[in-house]
């Protein structure tokens, strides 16, 4: 009976044993997988994060508010973002119907070079009749610009801002979003509108170069209007490309080393 107990109690005592066993195993396995879930989600914080700044560049009028919200890693989309008929637009733009169903095409001249280039009015009929608009005002005459990016897949020279610094005017925006490419790739030689980061009316009076195939995500808005193309001379924005950036903090991104402005834009 004495012995029939301690074999009851040793017994016990190991069955104790491999339940601590087990429990220790099981908090190690779900420590292991709360630090690689931790890991991988701090990584795919931090991608997500750089590529958000990276596009809030194609801001036209970034606010602080946005800035520091990109900082924090935010990506809902604020009230602004949500789309809007064009009618909403101030009296100051001019109405699609100006450029629907035609195709502009004239010269961009930089000091680098001149490009040829086309508007599609079809595609993009809001677009294209702001960009008409502004050039027949010789808006661009004598703006920089401002902005390069040379990485492997975005390749982009950045133009028509009104300060030479990225800024916008905030008198001079609108919507909607036109001809955006819905797999967000933009082929080389690809014009396309620069705006406020998550806000489909926040187009302005900037636009973007694609010198080579290129891939920008759609933010919280959609994507980027492509506006038309680049028909001859892509050749000279590839050359400002080679030539580099000014030293900055972005390696793949910042101004051109060598200066760039706009000598003319003409559209008939």
């Amino acid at each position: 009976m004495a012995a029939s107990s301690r074999n009851a109690r040793e017994a016990k005592r190991r069955v104790q044993q491999m339940e601590a066993r087990r429990g220790l195993r099981r908090d190690q396995d779900k420590r292991r997988k709360r630090d690689n879930v931790v890991a991988i989600s701090a990584g795919t914080a931090a991608i997500a994060l750089a590529l958000l700044l990276q596009l809030t560049v194609f801001s036209s009028n970034p606010t602080e508010e946005e800035f520091a919200a990109a900082q924090e890693g935010l990506t809902s989309p604020s009230a602004s973002a949500t789309p809007t008929a064009a009618a909403t637009n101030a009296a100051n733009i001019p109405k699609p119907d100006t450029a629907r169903g035609k195709t502009f095409t004239g010269n961009l001249a930089l000091n680098r070079g001149t490009l040829g280039v086309e508007l599609d009015g079809t595609k993009a009929p809001q677009a294209a009749a702001v960009f008409k608009s502004l050039a027949d005002q010789n808006f661009y005459k004598g703006l920089s610009c401002h902005r390069l990016t040379t990485a492997k897949d975005f390749g982009v020279l950045q133009c028509g801002s009104k300060t030479g610094n990225g800024s916008g005017d905030p008198a001079y925006t609108w919507g909607p979003l036109e001809n955006t490419p819905p797999d967000n790739k933009y082929p080389a030689g690809t014009i396309a509108v620069a705006r406020t980061s998550g806000n489909a009316n926040g187009n302005g009076t900037q636009f973007f170069i694609v010198y080579k195939d290129t891939v920008i995500p759609a933010d919280a808005a959609g994507g980027y209007t492509v506006v038309g193309k680049v028909t001859t001379g892509l050749d000279v924005v590839k050359k400002i490309a080679a030539a580099g950036l000014k030293p900055g903090a972005n390696a793949t991104d910042g101004a051109p080393a060598e200066p760039v402005t706009i000598d003319s834009f003409s559209l008939k």
